[in-house]
């Protein structure tokens, strides 16, 4: 008895601490990645004047393109609904019956460290204008930072999207999708991160932002994860032993 006592001791321990050490590891992955935009900034404009033209090949494309919906806003939103449904152990908030259980918590964290980033973004957007790499005119511009001005669009552009290029809601999306995924699966971290790197790169590909935008999108939605995601165990496993 005094064994099983120390060791459900030791357990506890482990799960209360590992989703600490999570959030640690986020932190310090989004400040990696703000580092990265910075530096990030002195290959933006090779980088999208090299993606002006399609170079990949078709299949590489394809992969790219499928991998957005893991970036995008209603993408996400469905695979969430697939998530719910297939982990037994999530169940949506059931409204009038008080305190929120385990399931239902767990359902609205990670949908909360999905979109965090996501809104943190639009916020940041709507007071820094930075043309897209589409709607610049690439030959005319200097450096990057000229990027940062209307005087960079094209006389073609007429679209207000077209200066909201930093920094990019879809890795935001995607960084704060995979990690709240990590969170909840950690056998498959490496595969959660693998989709988000693609979906960021997809971005950068099809012009729609520069590698800057996407360096600190993902940082921004990996900060966003580290606020919501919990004190409580990261792994199914945890769940079903408590």
């Amino acid at each position: 008895m005094a064994l099983h006592d120390t060791m459900a001791r030791a357990s506890a321990v482990r799960r209360d601490g590992e989703p600490v050490r999570f959030r640690k590891q986020l932190t310090l992955l989004a400040a990696t990645l703000f580092c990265l935009g910075g530096l990030a900034l002195t290959i933006d404009l090779p980088v999208a004047r090299w993606c002006r033209d399609p170079r990949l090949p078709r299949e590489a494309m394809r992969l790219l393109n499928f991998s957005e919906a893991f970036a995008h806003g209603t993408g996400a939103a469905a695979l969430l609904v697939v998530v719910l449904v297939l982990d037994p152990r999530l169940r949506l908030p059931r409204l009038g019956r008080g305190a929120i259980d385990a399931g239902a918590r767990d359902f609205l964290r990670i949908v909360a460290a999905t979109f965090a980033g996501g809104l943190i973004v639009d916020l940041i957007k709507a007071s820094v204008a930075r043309v897209r790499p589409r709607a610049a005119d690439l030959a005319a511009v200097q450096s990057a930072i000229d990027t940062f001005s209307t005087a960079a669009l094209l006389p073609s552009s007429t679209s207000h999207a077209d200066v909201a290029s930093f920094p990019s809601g879809h890795a935001a999306v995607a960084a704060g999708f995979g990690a709240a995924l990590a969170w909840r699966y950690p056998r498959a971290a490496v595969l959660f991160a693998v989709i988000a790197a693609l979906a960021a790169a997809q971005r950068v590909v099809s012009s729609a932002h520069y590698p800057s935008d996407v360096a600190c999108g993902a940082a921004i939605g990996l900060c966003g994860a580290a606020l919501c995601l919990g004190d409580r165990g990261r792994s199914v496993e945890a769940t079903a032993d408590s």
